[in-house]
């Protein structure tokens, strides 16, 4: 006698779908405190199974409208909890649907196996094996994912993207749905058993896929953003190495100018004569290297934009012990510096008022960190985009990876990244760990 397969408790189905969601809102930033989130997780709970109990008897033809507000409430679940955009979340929505068909699928197949149709089964042993099943199929697509998700949040999934998981998922729904829905069709199963199986392998399919898309999409896009960083590091090493050229023929000019202001003073003194050469003197000094740190590097990079800065009466300032720093590779002094100081320049050209423009850097030791800050006055509201500042720009494509390349460099050296505003003083922050010995040349 065939074993006969029963429709789905759909109180299974709602455990399924929220449990599906929940590995999503574990490793994705939140956008509230935890105790919110732990609200809005209870809340999406709730609402999910009382869903699905009220819907479990609706005619045939309201049986998909329900499957897509199912879906809706999933996307509904993981928007509200996590930073990140609808489309992410509805992306996300479609393989946390696919793993819950799965998950609900398998449990329950099992349950029939022993006990055929689900009954006489200990109602205890039924729950036991649901929440066994639950643990291990979510408990590995949290291992799966966590190094490709866990982070700053946002997935930045396109429409693409977003339509190929789509027509996965609802390819894989349709196909393990259809031995349900009518047995008339030449890939639907005639038996209940056999239909169980089609329905849980073809959903074991889908999640492959899904997943295996989903991590080819989230790698494709961290090298993307690694070679942007990559690219933005070179450009500062790349000024560095020229600024650094300038700067020595500048200061090889000063000097030979101060010779010969003093040769043509040693000659005739008339009045004119002198104010001229005092003048003459005044000028050129602005091209001596004011900026004495210690290190070499940090040098040349704070003295050229402090021309820049010259030029565009900004007002710089800068305490700096640069030994602190000869640690780092030159690049990586390139790149904070010269990225943090090029996001404050932008900003300063920007200020109406002149003597509002003012940019100062500090470069010191608190206990065993390094501490970097570079401070700006800012008018205006500044925009914040995945946790960082959004560029103002007007080619987006190849701007907004300055801080994301300070985060990368402070990151290598087990450091962190801080940005915070206050009455129109806005603070880029990087402390790293200082360990003793530590020893590079910058020379």
């Amino acid at each position: 006698m065939e074993n006969m397969v029963p429709d789905i408790p759909r109180i299974y189905t709602a455990l399924a779908e929220w449990a599906a969601c929940f590995v999503f809102v574990l490793l994705l930033k939140k956008r509230a405190p935890k105790w919110k989130t732990a609200v809005i997780s209870a809340a999406a709970l709730f609402i999910q199974i009382i869903f699905m109990e009220v819907t479990g008897s609706v005619k045939i033809y309201f049986w998909l409208p329900c499957m897509i507000i199912a879906i809706a409430l999933m996307i509904g679940y993981i928007y509200g909890c996590c930073e990140v955009y609808w489309l992410d979340a509805a992306y996300l929505g479609i393989l946390a649907f696919v793993t819950a068909e799965f998950s609900a699928s398998l449990e329950w197949q099992i349950v029939c196996f022993f006990y055929p149709g689900g009954e006489h089964m200990p109602v205890a042993l039924k729950w036991g094996i649901l929440f066994i099943v639950l643990g291990l199929v979510n408990g590995m697509m949290w291992k799966i994912l966590h190094s490709h998700l866990a982070g700053d949040g946002r997935l930045g999934i396109n429409y693409r993207e977003y339509f190929s998981a789509l027509t996965i998922g609802a390819a894989v729904f349709a196909i393990s749905n259809l031995s349900f829905l009518t047995r008339n069709t030449p890939f639907s199963g005639q038996y209940s058993f056999e239909i169980a199986n089609i329905r849980t392998l073809v959903d074991l399919g889908g999640i492959a896929m899904l997943y295996a898309h989903l991590i080819q999409c989230s790698d494709i896009r961290m090298r993307r953003e690694l070679e942007a960083m990559q690219n933005v590091l070179q450009n500062q090493y790349l000024q560095y190495m020229q600024s650094k050229e300038s700067i020595d023929l500048i200061n090889y000019k000063y000097h030979d100018l101060k010779h010969q202001i003093e040769v043509l003073r040693s000659e005739e003194d008339p009045q004119k004569r002198n104010a001229f050469l005092n003048k003459m003197e005044e000028e050129i000094r602005l091209y001596e290297v004011q900026n004495k740190t210690g290190n070499k590097v940090l040098d040349t990079v704070l003295t050229s934009k402090g021309l820049v800065c010259a030029k565009n009466d900004i007002t710089f300032t800068c305490v700096a012990d640069g030994t602190l720093v000869n640690f780092m590779e030159t690049a990586d002094i390139c790149s904070i510096f010269g990225n943090a100081l090029d996001n404050a320049i932008e900003c300063e050209k920007k200020i109406a008022d002149k003597e509002k423009r003012l940019i100062h850097v500090t470069v010191s030791r608190q206990k065993n960190f390094l501490m970097i800050r570079v401070e700006n006055y800012f008018e205006g509201n500044l925009r914040y985009k995945e946790g960082a500042l959004a560029t103002t720009k007007k080619n987006k494509a190849f701007h907004g990876y300055g801080i994301k390349s300070i985060r990368y460099t402070a990151n290598k050296y087990e450091g962190a990244l801080s940005i915070s505003t206050r009455d129109s003083w806005f603070e880029l922050q990087v402390l790293i760990p200082m360990q003793e010995g530590q020893k590079v040349s910058n020379g």
